[in-house]
């Protein structure tokens, strides 16, 4: 698994899963559909790879194409980290 991956899937499963079920989050699975990361969700999302990655993820850029999936996260991060 990639380290953006690993660390990503970590906090989710901390942050929105309280430790529980990380094993049910797969690379393409949707977070949003699933209800595991919400609208408030996206945000402490976003803030957390910004702090991690030295990134800025900018308004337009909150769209599920990059930030509703593990694979849509690191892929959208490995891009911004260049």
């Amino acid at each position: 698994m990639d380290p953006i991956t690993t660390q990503v899937k970590t906090f989710i499963v901390d942050n929105f899963l309280f430790g529980q079920g990380g094993d049910k989050i797969t690379d393409d699975a949707s977070l949003m559909d699933n209800g595991i990361v919400d609208s408030t969700g996206v945000l402490e999302l976003v803030a957390f790879l910004e702090e991690t990655w030295s990134i800025e993820v900018e308004d337009e850029e909150l769209v599920p194409e990059n930030l509703d999936t593990l694979g849509n996260i690191t892929r959208f991060v490995q891009r911004k980290s260049g």
